[in-house]
């Protein structure tokens, strides 16, 4: 909210040698409070729902569909509110709107404060996820089928079962990563004879299981980054092919070739309630999951249609190179080809498929297989695959000009109509093609997170030493 107020002073308050200073200012204002606002209020609201009820564990499910609903609802009204203030009344109107949505937004969120379902801070998870290693590898010569030594489960004076969480979960033993089992084993050497616990030498399982939840989501990140890569082209080559294309809608209006996006946006808005109100009630009967399908199968189908999606926009990007020959229109790269650019929308409502199933699922698992205490990082995981898939396309981009250029001609030239920018859209189908093999073998392997028993609660917290645990009563 500063940095919308500091953008209206600048282009309206300030003398004009102070404005490009404070303009810059206010932009990096407004993407720090970004980069923190974003990953908490999504995971902020998902902890409202108690998941000791089955009911709300259900609803949680569907939560995380409303949520991207609502978001591509807001920015899609944003833009074409915004857009139209300052071409017709002027940017100050425009950033002062935001400003005023912003306070409103920021007076709603302070009157429900006392009702939030809220954590207490639960110390740095990064601390945890270091302890963890040094632990393991200071006893990598230990051996846990030795007889006699035991597996340390956590004690609540040290906050370590988990993290000092009043409502915190219990994860169970997996058999992935074992190398860091060696972290909770207690070495009767060194640990059972000392009278207080070194966190950098012994950790509990729960520490040790949720090491292992961050590392399994590691390759699925990975994975998931050729996903933004394709979608980068909503934003680019789409654009460019669309304004060389004809674009009148009667005599009298042209269609702006990146309002097409806007499209995307609306196949969201109608594949997601679809999704979530016909789908998942079909596809329950079948497969007796609550949410029809898994997780990593939504996010699947959602990596496939964007394989789908460059192959449709090869094939396009073809048709129109062509007849762009027969017109004679090669060397004329601002010539208009005769081409509705209806042609486009294919590929913009797959895009929009593909980001209702990938994107919501991304958002799901990042924050349901985190740690607890680590789900606004899980959220920022997630929101971190978006930005460096735009890097990746920059550098892939850069690669395909380097390798066609030795070859006389660049794929990705100033003139469409000479470049080959159906050769760039198989080139990222391609690889899309391996990441999703890559994805599959990933998600087959995938463990899900592992809950032991019941919540820990504020009355009763499982108490675990060297020799057995017990139940402690407060």
């Amino acid at each position: 909210m500063a940095g919308t107020v500091l953008l209206t002073l600048s282009v309206s308050v300030f003398p004009p040698h102070w404005r490009e200073a404070l303009f810059f200012v206010a932009l990096y204002i407004l993407s720090v409070g970004e980069g923190g606002h974003m990953p908490c209020v999504q995971t902020f609201a998902a902890d409202q729902f108690d998941e000791d009820s089955p009911e709300q564990r259900k609803e949680k499910s569907s939560f995380f569909n409303w949520w991207y609903v609502a978001i591509v609802i807001a920015a899609t009204t944003a833009t074409l509110l915004i857009i139209y203030l300052q071409d017709n009344i002027g940017w100050t109107v425009g950033f002062g709107v935001l400003a005023g949505v912003l306070g409103v937004a920021l007076a709603i969120f302070l009157l429900g404060m006392k009702k939030y379902r809220k954590e207490g801070p639960p110390g740095s998870p990064f601390t945890t996820v270091a302890q963890v290693f040094v632990a393991a590898a200071r006893k990598w010569r230990v051996n846990e089928t030795r007889s006699g030594w035991d597996v340390y489960y956590g004690d609540q004076s040290s906050g370590s079962l988990p993290h000092g969480q009043p409502n915190a979960r219990i994860l169970g033993r997996t058999n992935q990563f074992r190398f860091l089992d060696k972290a909770m084993i207690i070495d009767n050497n060194n640990d059972a004879s000392s009278k207080t616990r070194n966190p950098w030498r012994l950790c509990s399982l729960n520490q040790v299981e949720e090491v292992k939840l961050v590392l399994r989501l590691i390759p699925i990140w990975f994975s998931c980054l050729m996903f933004n890569v394709v979608q980068a082209q909503l934003h680019t080559y789409f654009i460019k092919q669309g304004s060389t294309m004809i674009r009148s809608i009667g005599p009298h209006f042209q269609l702006p070739s990146a309002s097409l996006q806007a499209l995307t946006g609306i196949v969201i808005l109608i594949t997601v309630p679809i999704y979530e109100r016909i789908f998942v009630p079909i596809a329950r009967k079948f497969t007796g999951h609550p949410s029809g399908i898994t997780v990593l199968q939504r996010i699947g189908v959602g990596l496939f249609l964007s394989i789908i999606n460059m192959v449709v926009a090869a094939l396009v990007e073809a048709k129109r190179v062509s007849i762009a020959k027969e017109n004679n229109l090669m060397d004329n790269p601002k010539a208009v080809v005769p081409m509705v650019i209806w042609w486009l929308l294919p590929q913009y409502i797959i895009c929009g498929l593909s980001d209702a199933f990938t994107i919501v699922g991304l958002q799901e698992l990042f924050y349901a297989q985190m740690p607890e205490a680590m789900r606004s990082i899980g959220a920022a995981a997630y929101l971190s695959a978006l930005g460096v898939g735009s890097f990746l396309c920059n550098a892939i981009i850069l690669i395909v000009q380097a390798i066609s250029s030795r070859g006389g001609e660049k794929w990705l030239g100033d003139n469409l109509n000479r470049a080959h920018l159906d050769y760039f859209y198989w080139v990222l189908a391609g690889m899309s093609a391996f990441s999703l093999c890559v994805y599959v073998w990933n998600a087959r392997h995938f463990v899900y997170k592992k809950i032991e028993g019941d919540k820990v609660s504020k009355g009763q917290v499982l108490q675990q030493g060297f020799n057995g645990y017990v139940d402690v009563e407060f």
